[in-house]
């Protein structure tokens, strides 16, 4: 499939005038619409705003590629947008975009368009490609130009040596759309420059192309992975490896290829390990952060499911039958708690898994679950079936920690032994030992964490009046801090932890202070229209939908422009609604869901009032703090858009 298989002459605008990010959005999304190829314009749209949330779109060299994969999209389609003054579109080198193309992506089926995306990515890596896309005075001749490039491109495959590589690469980003294939050119273009062979394995979205075979490795001198996921190391054993991100790929290339050549990449030493992309320079708390992090990232679907069952458990039954028995009285609350507390009950050891298995790659997941359930169980020398101790996530984390770095140990006091068992030490040593080591350790510290845990958990049972509800404002408030950063997600955590030990009321508050952010800047955008641009209040509206759902991360763009203002006014929204939600003894068995758990909120109407009063009082502190835009920037935002209307109604 070709790039014009997927753009026609009616999803192009050449001479495009647009007034910021969101209107190019809006432009793209109706030349979309245009072409026959999404069903629903809203929901696609939603789709392409969303993915710009992750980050933006905005590559850099005056280039931005939207995009979105949903089910709005019947087929896969381009859509192009040529814009000769410019456009703010937030891009990573904080330059003006005039050149755009938009990617829609079908829900499912087959992925035969992906290798049109990619070979557009790649062009677009060529500046004299770009030029003449810019200066094309017609749709036809901009696909004209697309077409005779796509030849070349071909051509120049035909050409590529077979074998004989220098240097080796591996680009790969989450999507697998588009920064894989750019990464993968710039690579290639400044390998040609500098007389250097180089072949580029991309694994994409429709899977690996271009494989780097056993033969390629044997006479390469180093390898570059431009990965922002985790890429197989197993080929590479004994070479050298540098390790970046995908975006060092597309705009550091030369740099990384004088790297290996220099002999300044470490030379990898594995077992069928993986690695993401990550600089060498990584601090250790920034690591130790990262750990937990993907623990408590694949532990949260846990967490989240088996709370949300439970709650509508007791939403279902009947408390008159047997009050000591309340969520199990009836066949379905009896049935939804079980299977809810089956959920709960692999917390713990998944958080401890996925921190060993972040640590010391597959072959500390196993020892890490098992590390998790002596943690869990409470095990001790006298009583090895558990019960005695209650070590709860503090015992689950340290233990996924503790798991990791055993086996990290094992890796290294086993590196020396022969070539001939290297297949036996992650089947065998790792496991056998590290679980063994790792038991043995756990059980050791069982009775001191266990005395901690419960100390903390009687500790926060015993709270009332104002202390409990300062506790409130704090973890409340900390959710505003930094909206979805390591603060933020420390008090989660926090809260979630609480959920196992039956402490409900500190769950609420924490979301209650994190449904805050994103609600304030909706009121306020709403009810103080002349302190916010065109744009700002079109986000605005969004976060209506985002705070309400309980994701804080929607007033992360008006926290970054403007942070004095907007992170005090909202930390105290945050501690507001978090200290009433304590007060009026609001509780929370489900870790998620803002309004849309509701039913299984106690004292649910106190709740959406402390929520309210909370998202009030931020949002008129904030009003106060910012000042009105002058009248002149307001009519330059208008302006801009009648010349557009203007521009398409001449069309």
């Amino acid at each position: 499939m070709r790039i014009t298989d997927l753009l026609t002459a009616k999803s192009i605008k050449l001479g495009a005038k647009v007034s910021g990010k969101q209107d190019a959005i809006d432009t793209m999304v109706d030349l979309m619409a245009a072409s026959g190829k999404i069903t629903d314009k809203k929901e696609y749209k939603d789709g392409v705003l969303a993915r710009e949330a992750e980050g933006t779109t905005g590559i850099g060299e005056g280039i931005a590629i939207p995009h979105s994969k949903n089910a709005a999209v019947k087929e896969a389609g381009l859509a192009a947008m040529v814009v000769p003054g410019g456009v703010d579109y937030d891009a990573l080198d904080g330059k003006s975009v005039n050149l755009l193309f938009m990617i829609a992506a079908p829900e499912g089926g087959e992925n035969v368009h992906l290798e049109a995306l990619a070979r557009l990515s790649t062009l677009l890596m060529d500046e004299d490609f770009r030029k003449d896309l810019l200066a094309a005075k017609s749709p036809n001749e901009f696909l004209t130009v697309i077409d005779r490039k796509e030849a070349a491109l071909d051509g120049k495959k035909a050409d590529r040596p077979s074998d004989g590589y220098e240097i080796l690469a591996i680009t790969a980003c989450p999507t697998g759309i588009a920064h894989t294939f750019m990464a993968a050119e710039s690579l290639e273009k400044a390998a040609a420059k500098m007389g250097v062979r180089i072949k580029v394995e991309t694994q994409g979205a429709d899977g690996a192309q271009n494989v780097i075979t056993a033969k390629d490795v044997a006479g390469a001198k180093g390898v570059i992975i431009a990965a922002d996921k985790n890429v197989d190391l197993s080929r590479f054993n004994g070479k050298p490896v540098l390790s970046t991100k995908v975006a060092d790929g597309i705009h550091k290339p030369e740099e990384l290829i004088e790297k290996v050549q220099s002999g300044a990449a470490p030379v990898h030493h594995g077992d069928g390990t993986s690695v993401s992309a990550e600089v060498s320079t990584e601090s250790f708390g920034h690591q130790i952060y990262k750990h937990l992090m993907n623990g408590v990232s694949y532990m949260l679907p846990f967490v989240i499911g088996g709370g949300i069952l439970i709650a509508l458990a007791f939403l279902f039954d009947d408390y008159s039958i047997d009050p000591s028995n309340f969520g199990k009285n009836t066949e379905l609350a009896a049935y939804l708690k079980t299977i809810g507390e089956f959920a709960f009950n692999m917390m713990l050891p998944i958080l401890a898994g996925f921190i060993a298995m972040s640590i010391a790659d597959r072959p500390g997941l196993a020892v890490g679950f098992i590390g998790g359930l002596v943690a869990k169980a409470g095990t001790t020398f006298l009583n090895p079936a558990g019960g005695d101790v209650n070590s709860g996530f503090l015992g689950a984390l340290l233990a996924g920690f503790i798991a990791g770095y055993v086996v990290l140990g094992l890796k290294k006091a086993t590196k020396r032994f022969p070539k001939s068992i290297d297949s036996i030490r992650p089947m065998l040593i790792y496991p056998v030992f590290g679980i063994l080591i790792t038991a043995v350790l756990i059980t050791m510290i069982n009775p001191v964490v266990g005395a901690i845990n419960t100390g903390l958990n009687n500790a926060l049972a015993s709270m009332n009046g104002s202390s409990k509800i300062l506790l409130a404002v704090i973890v409340a408030g900390m959710q505003s801090v930094d909206m979805g950063g390591p603060v933020n997600k420390a008090s989660y955590v926090f809260a979630t932890s609480q959920l196992a030990e039956g402490n409900f009321e500190i769950m609420a508050a924490v979301m209650a202070g994190g449904m805050i952010p994103p609600l304030v800047i909706a009121l306020c955008t709403t009810i103080f229209k002349n302190r916010f641009t065109k744009a700002e209040r079109e986000s605005g509206l969004v976060n209506y939908i985002m705070g309400l759902s309980f994701i804080s991360e929607g007033a992360i763009p008006f926290a970054a422009s403007d942070p004095i203002r907007v992170i005090p006014s909202c930390i105290v929204g945050s501690a507001i609604a978090g200290g009433l939600s304590m007060a009026f003894g609001c509780t929370l068995r489900a870790p998620h869901g803002g309004i849309f758990v509701l039913p299984t909120i106690g004292n649910p109407f106190m709740y959406l009032a402390a929520i309210a009063i909370g998202a009030l009082v931020g949002c008129f502190i904030l009003g106060f703090l910012k000042k009105p835009l002058p009248e002149s920037e307001a009519q330059l935002e208008k302006e801009p858009e009648q010349e557009l209307e203007v521009e398409v109604e001449a069309e």
